[in-house]
């Protein structure tokens, strides 16, 4: 029995869980960002939510991501603006800084994924990457969340 059929789809995720967060880490400690801002940043790279949107796509309470949202503002990073239908509620949108910011760690953290994944073959690759987004679409769905 070979090593790779003795884990559990448990202990796999787990341990690819704690490969991706260290070297998101390091990627975000590079640009002068914790792992939660760099979260945030990359979050707004392709849309603009309210804070409730951000707290179920980050996972933590309303009043962690207005702190958040609040130093990355300071930053220059991100703006808040009015939510058009409702007036209570507002937008957070990616500026300019925090694009340039997001770009340049999510470049390198591509660059350690790649080097992950060099021990694949192109159509391994492949099936991985459909049979991962499968399950994202599934668990982001039943988030009430798109992928």
């Amino acid at each position: 029995m070979s090593e790779e059929s003795e884990l559990s789809e448990a202990e796999v995720l787990g341990r690819l869980s704690f490969v991706t967060n260290a070297r998101m880490e390091a990627r975000a400690s590079e640009a002068g960002l914790s792992i939660q801002q760099m979260r945030l940043l990359g979050i707004l790279r392709d849309r603009e939510p309210t804070i409730n949107e951000l707290t179920v796509h980050l996972g933590v309470d309303k009043s962690s991501v207005s702190g958040l949202v609040i130093r990355a503002e300071r930053s220059g990073f991100v703006t808040r603006t009015q939510h058009e239908q409702d007036g209570r509620a507002v937008r957070v949108r990616l500026e300019p800084a925090g694009r340039a910011l997001i770009d340049a760690a999510s470049s390198r953290f591509e660059s350690d994924v790649e080097n992950t994944f060099a021990a694949l073959t192109g159509p391994e690759r492949a099936r991985w990457l459909a049979l991962t987004v499968r399950l994202l679409k599934a668990e982001a769905n039943e988030r009430g969340l798109g992928l």
